[in-house]
C-alpha cells in the first residue's frame, strides 16, 4: 500500500497485506488515506483532539505521588477486523468466560475441580484474591464476573490470542465508546460509504444486566456505580458510565447497611433502598467491617447484605480469584473440564514460575520473555526480557527466586502493527485489543473492544498509564474493495 510513504514492519500489519496493499476487508479505509496527504490527516487529528477536550475526556495517571488528568491519548486512524474472524472471537470469549464463571462458583463451593486434581489446591491456597467470605454463597444465575475484559494480542502467524483476563473490575469501555464518538465526528465519510457494526449499544446491554441481578420479585430495581472517588484512574469511566445508565454515582459514605441486611442509599429524602451495586471498588476495600478495616472507600456490612441475598454486587466479591495470571493458564483445562469443549481461542503460551522446570527454563534465558507478577495491572512490574538491562534482569531473577508464585512467564509476542500517525508520518506501531464480555441470564460480547496502541517505536507496552493510545476499532464485513 502506497498511502503516505507506508512501510510494513516485519510481522503482521493489520491493514496492509505483506504485499502492501490493504487488506480485502480493509479496502475503503486504504483508499480515503491514500488520497490523503499527511498534513490532511493532522489536521483531522488536531479535529479529534479539540473534541476529546472538549468533551473532557480524560485518563488520570499516578506520578511522583501526585494525580495528574491528561486528554485521552487517540490515534485518528481505525484499527479494523473482518467480521467473519471476529464472529469465531466472539465465540471463543463466551466460551471462556463461561468456564470461568463455573471455575468461581466451583472454588467456593463443591472444589470438584480440585478433588479431580484439575486444578492445583496449593495454587488455590496461595491465592491472593480467594475470599474466605464468599465461600457457599451462590449468586444469581451462577454468575460472578459479570463483565469481563479479555486482552488479546496477535503474533505473527495472524491469529488472535488470549493474553489475560480480567474479571475483578475491568475497565476501558468507555473509552472504546467515545472512541467511537470521535472517529464519527473526524471521519464522517467513512460512516456513510460501509456498515461498521456498532458499539454503542454496550450501556443498554449493561442496564439489562444489572437489572436482571436485582433480588427476585423487585420490579423495578434501583442501581447505584459505586466509586472509589475522583482521585481514582478510572473515574472518569465511573461518571461516564453512571451518566449513561442513568444510575446513581455514589461512594462507600453514601450507603448504609441496617439491621435488615439491605443496602440504602442516603438522598435528600431519606433512605433509599438499593437492590443492585455495580462496583468499581476492589475487594479489600469494599466491606471495612470484613476485609480491610482502614478502608474509607467501601461500606460497612455489604458483604453481608450480600451473602443474605439483599443486594446484588458485579462483579460479585471474590470473582477476583479467577484474574490471576496464573489461574488464566489453567483456563484451556478448566473449558474441557468444565465444558467437555476444547478452546475455541488459544492462550499465549505462559510458564509458571512455581513450576521448578518451568522456572528453570525461562531464568536460563530471560532475554527471551515477559515476566509478570501474577496481580498486577496497568502494565506495572512487568519486565519485557529484550528491552531490559542487564540489572533489571538480575532483579527480575531475584524476585522470582524469591516468590514463584507470584509469577509467570510470557515468550515475548511481537505484536501485530497497526498504522499509526506519529511524529515523523505515518509508521508502524504494535497494539493489542480489549473486548468486553457481558454475562448473566445470557451472553453478550462487544462488537469489537478498546485497542491500546504502543506510541513509543518499537515499544510493546500499550497501556495508557504506560504512554499507550487508543484507536477506535471497526468490524466489517469481510470483503471492503471499491466496487465489492
Amino acid at each position: 500500500m502506497s498511502f503516505l510513504n507506508y512501510s510494513v514492519n516485519k510481522g503482521y500489519d493489520e491493514l496492509v497485506s505483506s504485499e502492501g496493499e490493504p487488506r480485502s476487508f480493509a479496502g475503503r479505509v486504504g483508499a480515503l488515506l491514500s488520497r490523503m496527504t499527511v498534513e490532511e490527516l493532522r489536521a483531522r487529528q488536531r479535529a479529534a483532539e479539540s473534541t476529546i477536550r472538549a468533551l473532557g475526556i480524560t485518563f488520570t495517571v499516578y506520578s511522583e505521588r501526585q494525580n495528574v488528568d491528561r486528554d485521552w491519548p487517540f490515534d485518528v486512524i481505525p484499527r479494523i477486523i473482518a467480521e467473519s474472524e471476529w464472529d469465531r472471537v466472539a465465540r471463543g470469549l463466551e466460551q471462556r468466560v463461561r468456564a470461568l464463571n463455573l471455575f468461581i462458583d466451583d472454588v467456593y463451593n463443591a472444589q470438584r475441580v480440585i478433588k479431580s486434581g484439575v486444578f492445583p489446591a496449593e495454587v488455590l491456597a496461595s491465592s491472593k484474591h480467594f475470599l474466605p467470605a464468599c465461600v457457599g454463597v451462590r449468586p444469581k444465575f451462577g454468575v460472578w464476573a459479570h463483565v469481563c475484559g479479555s486482552d488479546l494480542v496477535r503474533d505473527d502467524d495472524g491469529t488472535l490470542y488470549v493474553l489475560e483476563d480480567n474479571l475483578r473490575i475491568p475497565s476501558g469501555v468507555s473509552y472504546m465508546l467515545e472512541n467511537r464518538a470521535v472517529t464519527k465526528c473526524v471521519f464522517p465519510e467513512l460512516f456513510e460509504a460501509q456498515r461498521i457494526q456498532p458499539v454503542d449499544g454496550y450501556p443498554s446491554r449493561l442496564s439489562g444486566l444489572l437489572q436482571s441481578l436485582a433480588p427476585n420479585n423487585v420490579a423495578d430495581p434501583t442501581v447505584v456505580l459505586l466509586t472509589p472517588g475522583p482521585y481514582n484512574s478510572a473515574y472518569f469511566e465511573h461518571c461516564y458510565l453512571a451518566q449513561q445508565l442513568g444510575v446513581e454515582l455514589v461512594r462507600g459514605h453514601d450507603l448504609v447497611v441496617l439491621d435488615d441486611d439491605c443496602v440504602y442509599m442516603k438522598t435528600i429524602s431519606g433512605l433509599e433502598r438499593v437492590h443492585v451495586v455495580y462496583r468499581r471498588v476492589d475487594d479489600a476495600f469494599l466491606d471495612p467491617a470484613v476485609l480491610d478495616a482502614a478502608s474509607l472507600v467501601g461500606c460497612a456490612g455489604l458483604l453481608r447484605a450480600w451473602q443474605a441475598g439483599k443486594v446484588a454486587i458485579a462483579n460479585a466479591p471474590g470473582a477476583g480469584v479467577a484474574d490471576d495470571k496464573l489461574v488464566c493458564s489453567y483456563v484451556p483445562d478448566l473449558i474441557r473440564y468444565y465444558l467437555g469443549e476444547e478452546p475455541l481461542i488459544q492462550n499465549v503460551e505462559t510458564y509458571r514460575m512455581i513450576d521448578a522446570a518451568h522456572r528453570q527454563h525461562v531464568l536460563s534465558d530471560l532475554e527471551s520473555f515477559v515476566v509478570k507478577p501474577v496481580n498486577e495491572s496497568g502494565g506495572y512490574g512487568i519486565m519485557v526480557g529484550s528491552a531490559a538491562s542487564v540489572l533489571e534482569r538480575a532483579r527480575c531473577r531475584e524476585a522470582v527466586l524469591a516468590n514463584p508464585r507470584n509469577f509467570v512467564a510470557q515468550p515475548i509476542v511481537s505484536l501485530s502493527t497497526a498504522p499509526t500517525l506519529c511524529e515523523d508520518g505515518v509508521e508502524p506501531r504494535h497494539l493489542d485489543l480489549r473486548p468486553f464480555v457481558l454475562s448473566g441470564e445470557t451472553g453478550y460480547v462487544t462488537r469489537g473492544g478498546l485497542t491500546r496502541v504502543a506510541l513509543r517505536k518499537g515499544s510493546l507496552v500499550v497501556n495508557s498509564s504506560q504512554g499507550g493510545g487508543s484507536k477506535d476499532t471497526w468490524i466489517v464485513c469481510d470483503d471492503q474493495r471499491i466496487g465489492a
